[in-house]
């Protein structure tokens, strides 16, 4: 019974009762009805309010804190609400807002470590698998030339110049590795320069247009003639990302496609558009292909090479330049990849 609002309401305000039936009875005109219905005013009013104070004060609020330890206890943060907005008199309200505030920091600590441990797990099997596939193809050619095929002229150059190619897409991935981990830790600088974004497209689709031929793909450059397209950037950094963009927009096209490549402008933005009548992406993909290693369809990808990492880098380039990739994309009618910056005067 001590240990609830009532009890000790109920006990309190016998006390105070009887403290000022106590006091009356000292006076000498105090009568039995005066110190009755003063003893039962007195005991109702202090019952009441103890009760109120306790309840709603002190012990609605230990429950809460009570409720919140058990949830941190079970390690079930995810159903705790923040109340900090709560404006409350019980003193205990602070104790009980530190110690939500304390959970849900908690909980999204975990959630980000539960992301980064996925991340970390994915990233290694992704990236022995990329090793693995140009390793293995360099050691089997090599082992089968060491095993007496290295007699045949033919056959030996074939096998040596398809390890060499094996060699070539790993030393590609090591280097684009490279780069993202630079990138990400903000070892490379980059250096930005005035330059028109139309010859920078001009450049790479003339040096794709060799790429473009062998699969049928008529690239299709869209621009006003009149104008300068003039941007402050890391010029060989945007050329990669035009690279990067025309090239997939070539290898996931189908033969005798079209890649469109439109160069827009406004009063401060220079906008670059990539279309291709490919495919397209599915919409559940959309989210991810800029993530590392991550691949629409895995297996295809792999035939029409390429590190996977394309993408990532391009986002991170972009993001260096206060800018950011975005990607529409219908199934069976080809995808749109879009970036802009900003303009020079």
């Amino acid at each position: 019974m001590l240990t609830t609002s009532r009890g000790i309401s109920l006990i309190l305000a016998v006390a105070i009762s009887a403290l000022t039936v106590a006091f009356l009875f000292l006076m000498d005109d105090a009568t039995a009805t005066l110190l009755v219905v003063a003893g039962g005013i007195s005991f109702s009013v202090s019952y009441i309010l103890m009760n109120i104070t306790l309840e709603f004060l002190i012990f609605k609020e230990i429950s809460n804190i009570y409720a919140v330890l058990e949830k941190i206890q079970k390690k079930d943060l995810s159903t705790i609400a923040d109340k900090s907005t709560k404006t409350s008199i019980s003193p205990l309200r602070k104790i009980n807002k530190t110690i939500n505030s304390y959970a849900l920091s908690k909980n999204k600590e975990i959630e980000t470590l539960q992301k980064n441990a996925e991340f970390r797990r994915e990233f290694i099997a992704d990236i022995s698998h990329e090793l693995k596939t140009p390793i293995f193809a360099a050691q089997g050619f090599i082992h089968t030339l060491l095993d007496g095929a290295v007699d045949d002229d033919e056959v030996r150059y074939k096998f040596l110049k398809r390890a060499a190619k094996s060699l070539n897409s790993l030393d590609k991935l090591v280097q684009d590795l490279l780069t993202l981990n630079q990138m990400e830790s903000g070892v490379i600088k980059f250096h930005f320069e005035q330059f028109d974004l139309k010859d920078v497209l001009l450049e790479v689709i003339d040096e794709l247009e060799h790429k473009a031929e062998k699969r049928d793909v008529l690239i299709r450059f869209y621009y006003d003639k009149e104008k300068t397209f003039l941007t402050s950037a890391d010029r060989d950094k945007i050329f990669r990302v035009c690279q990067n963009l025309i090239s997939n927009a070539i290898k996931y096209n189908h033969d005798g496609g079209e890649v469109e490549v439109r160069l827009n402008s406004n009063k401060n933005q220079q906008i670059v558009d990539v279309k291709d009548n490919g495919k397209g992406i599915p919409p559940e993909d959309l989210k991810r292909i800029f993530e590392r290693f991550y691949r629409v369809d895995k297996s295809r990808s792999r035939e029409k090479g390429g590190t996977g990492l394309g993408l990532a880098i391009v986002k991170h380039i972009l993001e260096a330049h206060k800018s950011k990739i975005s990607v529409s994309s219908t199934l069976g009618k080809g995808s749109v990849f879009s970036f802009s910056l900003a303009a020079d005067k």
